[in-house]
């Protein structure tokens, strides 16, 4: 009976702390993903700071990664300099996901 408790345990802590990293990798894709949306927009590297903050902010608003997107895409479209289509975002989004997955990587 212990060792089945034992397992219980060691799963549900697994479950935590895969559950941990993945939030990790995506707040740090939002995060690239907002300093790469910043770059394009042509802000400072203190604006830029703020902006990747409030890409990570806008993670919290909805489950899933329509809010990021719809936050990214809709700051590049309000400026008609940009041209970016939904698909660059995505594309973009894509990326720096597999880029958060390594920096995460590099540091185990």
């Amino acid at each position: 009976m212990a060792d089945m408790n034992d397992r219980k345990k060691a799963f549900e802590a697994k479950f935590a702390a895969d559950a941990e990293l993945q939030f990790k990798v995506t707040a740090r894709r939002n995060r690239l993903l907002g300093e790469w949306a910043a770059e394009k927009l042509g802000l400072t590297p203190e604006e830029r700071d703020v902006y990747a903050r409030e890409v990570v902010a806008a993670d919290f608003e909805e489950v899933g990664d329509e809010d990021v997107f719809r936050k990214v895409h809709g700051d590049l479209a309000a400026h008609d300099e940009i041209d970016v289509s939904e698909a660059d975002v995505r594309k973009a989004m894509d990326d720096k996901m597999v880029e958060a997955r390594r920096q995460f990587m590099d540091q185990v």
